[in-house]
């Protein structure tokens, strides 16, 4: 039989199996098609409609899962990770992006206006790298299907976000993007059409938390795995046992109704997955008690549970893999400091570095020195060259966005590619910080030896003090410091100059 699989790019995968073929030999023909190693958090789905989705088995035979020959499926992700920096390749993080993406533009997952045009800026800079004048159009972002119902002022603000990045590889740029998108409300939640007991239409959304209610878009109820004893459902009906509470000494039990019996066994199953992926250490857990199962029935989730993912990815040992995605040309820094060029549809690890040359002039984010008054700023931040832990300062948080979109720049944050780096990693950074009171010099200098994720960083701070009686030039004192440092170290590079003037008060 002939099966074409859509992928999450958007590209079809066509393959022949064998008449009597399962489903799990299909699903391994498209993991080995997109090198996917951390596969379990990814399914094939079965379309009914184009709202009604079904999971495929991977147990049972194909053309018992299907109606007539329709082997048309999608490749989708089916858990989504809580925490998706656990992910241990990029290649698994750029795919769950594509599917948040897709969830977004599908209207599956609802977000602000800051929010998207935040999520919307990482996606320009997993696509297109960093903005280059030249070979940008002024309305470049218009091609970048973000929302329905997109609007120039999105994006508008998605180019200004864009513009503000600076030494952001693709792989950064998702890690960004996965970091913003998981904190949505709606992320991961597999929502199923349902009425209560009063014939109240609601929503029954299933995530890796537990199960949700939702009335008119918003969650008025919520159940957490752990308080969960048994789900169930008898024709069209679906039933959840709940623990009792501490004051409580009777266990309750609610119940809903759904469209069909078809439909209620479909939320059963689903209910079962989750619970056994994200709760239990292992599938045989699962098989031995029937407190979670129902009515006789002999479905067992027979996949990995989360926990034996992460296992099994810690151990994953293999280069990071090479896939196609889309890149902006431009010049980029390789790991020993040569320039080298990236071509469009590049085929290279993505969990390599990118480090773009840029002026000190562009290098000093003016977002920081511009937050504080003039009268009591005397700060002067000089960024010579980008060290690899200053690349996510860029990467801001969604309440600062809501004060004033890049008010601020967060800390440095360690993304999970840093792992592939050698620990003799050529960026290293000398601070610098002199405190001028008014002629003798005194210096004291401090270095510090740091390694990690297996990047060595050096780090020189010297406090130089200069004390007199006469006044004295505080720029031409500032400006001859950082000439020496310079001298002193010629291989290591300024990132930040602090000067304080204090006058001592002498009593009457």
């Amino acid at each position: 039989m002939q099966i074409k699989v859509t992928l999450l790019d958007d590209t079809l995968f066509e393959c022949e199996l064998e008449k009597h073929a399962k489903g799990v030999e299909l699903f391994t023909k498209v993991c080995d098609h997109l090198n996917l190693l951390e596969r379990d958090y990814y399914g094939l789905a079965i379309w009914e409609s184009p709202s009604m989705k079904t999971w495929m088995d991977f147990t049972k035979e194909i053309r018992r899962q299907v109606q007539g020959t329709n082997y048309d499926f999608t490749f989708n992700v089916k858990f989504y990770p809580p925490d998706p920096a656990q992910l241990s390749e990029d290649i698994t993080r750029y795919y769950l992006c594509l599917q948040l993406r897709k969830d977004i533009l599908g209207g599956r997952l609802p977000c602000s206006f800051v929010t998207l045009a935040l999520l919307g800026s990482y996606a320009l800079q997993s696509e297109l790298g960093e903005y280059d004048p030249e070979t940008h159009a002024p309305d470049y972002a218009k091609d970048l299907r973000l929302a329905p119902g997109q609007t120039k002022e999105l994006e508008k603000k998605v180019m200004e976000l864009h513009k503000t990045y600076r030494s952001m590889s693709p792989a950064q740029a998702d890690m960004a993007f996965l970091e913003n998108a998981k904190k949505l409300a709606m992320y991961g939640v597999d929502l199923h059409q349902a009425k209560d007991l009063d014939g109240v239409d609601i929503m029954l959304g299933v995530c890796s938390g537990g199960l949700m209610v939702y009335k008119d878009k918003l969650r008025i109820n919520r159940f957490p795995w752990p308080k969960v004893l048994k789900v169930s459902y008898k024709r069209s009906s679906f039933f959840i046992k709940i623990r009792p509470s501490e004051l409580e000494h009777y266990e309750s039990a609610i119940g809903f109704k759904l469209p069909n019996y078809k439909a209620s066994k479909k939320l059963w199953k689903v209910c079962v997955e989750h619970h056994t992926f994200f709760r239990l250490t292992s599938t045989e857990v699962a098989t031995t008690p029937r407190k979670f199962l129902a009515l006789g029935s002999k479905f067992r989730y027979s996949g990995r549970t989360q926990a034996q993912t992460r296992q099994a990815s810690s151990m994953i040992d293999r280069p990071a893999p090479l896939f196609q995605r889309s890149a902006s040309k431009r010049n980029s820094r390789s790991l020993d400091e040569a320039m080298v060029s990236t071509p469009d549809k590049s085929t290279r690890p993505v969990s390599a570095p990118i480090m773009s040359p840029v002026s000190p002039g562009d290098a000093a984010p003016p977002t920081v020195t511009s937050a504080l008054p003039r009268s009591e700023r005397r700060e002067a931040s000089t960024d010579l060259d980008k060290t690899h832990t200053e690349i996510m300062r860029h990467h801001t948080s969604i309440s600062e966005l809501k004060r004033s979109f890049m008010e601020s720049v967060p800390e440095p944050r360690q993304s999970e590619w840093d792992k592939r780096l050698s620990t003799h990693s050529p960026f290293r950074t000398a601070s610098i910080n002199g405190q001028l009171q008014s002629g003798t010099d005194g210096v004291k200098q401090k270095t510090k030896h740091t390694v990690k994720g297996g990047i060595s960083e050096t780090r020189i701070e010297k406090r130089i003090v200069i004390t007199g009686d006469t006044e004295i030039d505080h720029d031409k004192a500032l400006a001859q410091a950082i000439k020496e440092a310079k001298e002193q170290h010629p291989d290591m590079s300024v990132t930040k100059v602090v000067v304080h003037q204090e006058t001592e008060i002498t009593p009457d």
